[in-house]
């Protein structure tokens, strides 16, 4: 008999437990025996580890083989295609996977874990120590394992008589190499006379091998008879579990018989219904899929007929509600193999058709007629296109209305342009064929209509397009607002599922596999709601498609099955009522950088038609057009374009700064001219005037008395009959006379014209400040070097500057002096508080005027005061009285005041007529000390006295100087 390749080389026996212990330990000593492979191998197979089990050509015919044996044991007690050898004969007839099935573990049967042995292996503990004192006191046996490791040695030995060749794992004959190495071919030749000693050679090498085998057959033998005791062990084992198989199979068979009767009485019946009651159910199931089915198949038709009438968002809801059916209830079904991928093309269609619908109705919506209408073309169309591209996550189709509004600026210009130039006779259209040469060969006031029109338009234009993102960014906060209720409607019912969750564990066990067994006999008579709800419990994640069908109606399983895609109604400002999905899955920064965006684009509106302005405008300045401008068309122009800034920023909410730009720019051009132009008027008036004083005619009166009023404004032209008022001498300002020249009238005109420009053009303010601080220290310095410094001569051509002149020019100044702060309060109500330091200029424009008027006060003094040196000087106290130096002095204080009695105020005479007395005296007290002349009642100083009496009394006679306090003692007084 052979023996199994993976047999114990130790043998097996009862006998005793420390037998066995001292195997164990041998096989530590010396490795375990292997079995040897044959000599000679079957034919060549390819498989250098499939040995040949057929006898060898070599051996003995008569020898016994394992091929003699009836039962081959070893092929009965072991299967070769298991890893391991200690599975028994079931697997033989039942099947490799008998031992490897898992058995499901029961649910009555605990868990056995560590702790059930902790009290046995408390008890058991004492036991073992005991054992293994006494194992280490008694000395053990060891004559067998001596006797069996001499066997050992001894087989050891033998077996190294054999070439290793033979013991190899991939030995095999019919390798060329192996084959030489075995059977030389040297020992088979019969070439020449050597053929007897090949063949005494083959006759050895024959021997040889046969002595091999018998080693090897020894050894097979040897352990065979070690492993003796364990083949009759388990011989004894097979007979005796046959003897239980027998008995097995026969209870087996009484108990199958009886089962059989027990079917047929009592469950065949009961059974057969239950199986009728499901096969009922699911023919129902299959019907409701069918009709779901039939309804899906008719998708495609109603998404064309829906969006033959625009109607986008119903056919994306159908086409979403579509695929949700067929990836969860029609799962599987081949002939909607195509569908999915058909609906995500028709998906992407509808995509393309509402991005070229709302861009037609972008330019519908913006290209209608500019009335005075700013209602919503078509709400319910639009807020349907919106809607569906929200829904398809086309966030960007703002750009598009975008880019129409510039297109549309564009053309409300030039049609405007086109409309007013077909107006005009004058501009030959055939001749001059660019609209911008048409538009520079108008006029101001045709321009100035054209712009008119244009900003009238472009408001129009303004207010329509901000109801209509208004409706947008309304349809999106909707979405926003059903997004936050859907978040706290989440979280309501997570927090009610929470409370809800817990489940007793025996019903979750009844639950495990599947429905109760009265639950298919009830489930037809359910009503639709309570079948889905037991359907979609029932349904498994791998489970066929039909059955997690409900049994309700079509209709009702395509809601059910979209309950994701649950409606609310919402109303728009416009009063457009629509539905609104949950499955819109957007999320809320991206629908607030929307809704910003959509915002951003009014602003960008308001941007657009300022540029679209400006260019206008900076083609019609081109030949310098605006810069000829007079005051009043400029004025009448900035407050068209301040008005349309206004109307603009209240509609769209911000400021647009291109074209106040623009306005700015211009003005400053404007304040360069206007200050340029009046400059120079000034100069040439001063260069022209003659000093003398203007009559003043009634209309720089009213002017006068306008400013009076508190209020600084040019006053309108009144009517032809009331400008026959004749001129009056003097300008009556405020109950006091002002004389003054043309050149003063008229700089009080332009002055009052720079503070009007100020209020028809407040962006101009701080630039007219500068300009007009810059006009009057102009007038300041040029009437002083003309009358002070007497280049009047030289640019008049004047033979000498009188007193005339010099009193006229102070009270010229002093009558600017007088509007100074009036004009400075004017100017600080139109300033910033960050700009009142501006207003310093006027400081000291009052400051230079000052010094300028005593300047003049001082040249008229300078002027007497010389006449007193050069008379007095030759000034004796001698008859007759009075004197004739005396008659002269009082000529010419005559003279004096006969020249600016009439000009300056009465206080101003008497203080500048002091100042001459008081010079006189000085002169006087001077002489009189020259020629010893004393307060001593002599004769000498009785003609002084009565010399100054003279001069007293006739300078007292003057008009205005009567009550004046000349104080002559002063003349008498000694120097201490």
């Amino acid at each position: 008999m052979a023996s199994s390749h993976s047999s114990s080389p130790v043998p097996q026996s009862n006998s005793s437990d420390a037998f066995f212990k001292k195997e164990m330990d041998a096989t530590k000593c010396f490795r375990p025996v292997q079995s040897l492979p044959d000599v000679c191998p079957k034919e060549p197979t390819g498989d250098p580890s499939n040995l040949c089990d057929s006898p060898s050509l070599v051996v003995d015919q008569q020898r016994w083989t394992i091929y003699h044996s009836k039962v081959n044991l070893p092929a009965v007690l072991n299967d070769p295609r298991l890893a391991k050898r200690e599975s028994d004969f079931f697997t033989k007839t039942w099947g490799v996977d008998f031992v490897d099935t898992e058995v499901t573990p029961s649910f009555y049967l605990p868990q056995i874990t560590k702790e059930h042995f902790a009290l046995y292996q408390q008890e058991i503990a004492p036991r073992e120590k005991v054992h293994e004192r006494c194992k280490n006191i008694c000395t053990p046996k060891d004559t067998f394992d001596r006797t069996l490791l001499h066997t050992h040695d001894k087989s050891r030995t033998d077996l190294e008589q054999v070439p290793k060749i033979f013991m190899k794992p991939d030995f095999a004959l019919e390798d060329s190499l192996t084959f030489n190495t075995v059977l030389p071919w040297s020992h088979f030749s019969t070439a020449g006379g050597k053929g007897n000693r090949d063949a005494a050679s083959s006759k050895l090498l024959q021997e040889k091998l046969s002595h091999y085998l018998d080693i090897v057959e020894v050894n097979i033998a040897h352990q065979i008879s070690l492993r003796s005791e364990a083949f009759f062990h388990a011989m004894t084992s097979q007979h005796e579990l046959q003897d239980y198989l027998r008995k097995t199979s026969q209870a087996v068979k009484l108990l199958r018989e009886k089962i059989s009767k027990i079917d047929k009485v009592m469950c065949e019946g009961s059974l057969r219904v239950l199986r009728l009651s499901l096969t009922r159910n699911n023919c129902i199931k299959a019907y409701n899929k069918l009709k779901l089915m039939a309804t899906v198949h008719q998708t495609q038709p109603t998404v064309q007929l829906l969006l033959s009438t625009s109607e986008f968002v119903g056919a994306l809801d159908l086409i979403a509600t579509t695929q949700e059916v067929l990836q969860q209830e029609l799962q599987g079904i081949h002939s909607f193999r195509h569908l999915g991928s058909q609906l995500c093309e028709l998906e992407k269609l509808i995509d393309k058709m509402m991005i070229a619908e709302f861009s037609t109705y972008a330019r519908n919506d913006l290209n209608r007629p500019l009335e005075d209408d700013c209602q919503i073309l078509e709400e319910e169309r639009l807020v349907s296109l919106v809607f569906g591209l929200l829904k398809q996550r086309k966030l960007n189709f703002y750009e598009i209305y975008g880019d129409e509004m510039i297109n549309t600026a564009k053309n409300i210009i030039k049609q405007c342009v086109v409309n007013t130039v077909s107006q005009i006779e004058e501009i030959d259209t055939e001749v001059v064929v660019k609209l911008a040469d048409q538009m520079r060969m108008m006029n101001f006031p045709q321009w100035f209509d054209l712009l008119k029109d244009i900003f009238s338009k472009f408001t129009i234009f303004l207010k329509r397009i901000k109801a209509t993102l208004n409706t947008i960014r309304s349809v999106v906060f909707l979405v926003l607002d059903k997004n936050q209720k859907n978040r706290d409607l989440e979280d309501t019912l997570q927090k009610n599922s929470a409370k809800e969750s817990s489940v007793d564990p025996e019903v979750a066990y009844l639950t495990h596999e599947g429905m109760f067994i009265s639950d298919a006999f009830g489930e037809g008579e359910l009503p639709p709601t309570a079948a889905d709800t037991t359907s979609q419990r029932n349904t498994s994640p791998n489970s066929e498609p039909c059955s997690s069908d409900s049994v309700s109606e079509p209709e009702g399983t395509t809601d059910s099955s979209s309950s994701k895609e649950q409606t609310s109604s919402s109303v728009t400002p416009g009063g457009v009522e629509m539905m609104i999905s949950d499955d819109m899955k957007l999320t809320d920064l991206e629908l607030v950088r929307l809704a910003n965006n959509i915002q951003e684009l009014l602003y960008n509106a308001s941007d657009i038609c300022h540029d679209r302005s400006v260019k206008f405008l900076m083609a019609r300045a081109k030949d310098g057009f605006l810069e000829k401008l007079n005051s009043n068309e400029f004025v009448t122009l900035s407050r068209l374009m301040e008005g349309f800034i206004l109307d603009t920023e209240q509609i769209c909410g911000r400021k647009s700064m291109s074209l106040r730009g623009a306005l700015q720019s211009q003005a400053n051009r404007f304040v360069n001219r206007f200050h340029e132009e009046r400059k120079t008027k000034l100069s040439l008036l001063l260069d022209n005037e003659r000093w003398k004083q203007a009559e003043v005619p009634a209309e720089f009166q009213d002017l006068v008395d306008s400013v009076s009023d508190g209020r600084i404004s040019l006053p309108e032209k009144k009517p032809a009959a009331t400008e026959e008022r004749k001129a009056a001498e003097f300008l009556i300002v405020e109950g006091q006379k002002y004389a003054t020249v043309g050149t003063v009238l008229l700089l009080i005109r332009i002055i009052l014209e720079y503070c009007q420009c100020v209020d028809n053009i407040p962006s101009i303010t701080t630039d007219m400040l500068t300009r007009l601080s810059d006009l009057l220290k102009y007038f300041n310095s040029r009437s002083c070097q003309l009358v002070l410094g007497a280049g009047a001569l030289q640019v008049v051509g004047l033979k000498t500057i009188t007193t005339k002149n010099l009193a006229l020019s102070s009270r010229c100044l002093q009558l600017i002096v007088h509007y100074i702060p009036i004009i400075r309060a004017h100017f600080e109500a139109r300033l910033q508080p960050k700009q009142f330091s501006m207003l310093r200029h006027f400081d000291h424009i009052t400051k230079d005027y000052h010094d300028h008027i005593a300047e003049i006060s001082a040249k008229l003094v300078a002027i007497m005061d010389s006449l007193f040196d050069k008379l007095l000087s030759k000034y004796e106290v001698k008859a007759p009285v009075p004197s004739a130096c005396f008659r002269n002095i009082c000529k010419q204080m005559a003279k004096m005041h006969e020249a600016i009695y009439d000009l300056l105020p009465e206080e101003q005479t008497q203080m500048l007529f002091l100042r001459i007395n008081a010079s006189y005296k000085l002169h006087l007290k001077r002489q009189l000390a020259h020629l010893n002349v004393v307060n001593d009642g002599g004769p000498l100083n009785g003609l002084v006295t009565s010399d100054v009496a003279f001069y007293t009394g006739h300078l007292q006679a003057l008009k205005g100087l009567n009550n004046l306090d000349l104080n002559m003692a002063e003349i008498w007084e000694q120097k201490r």
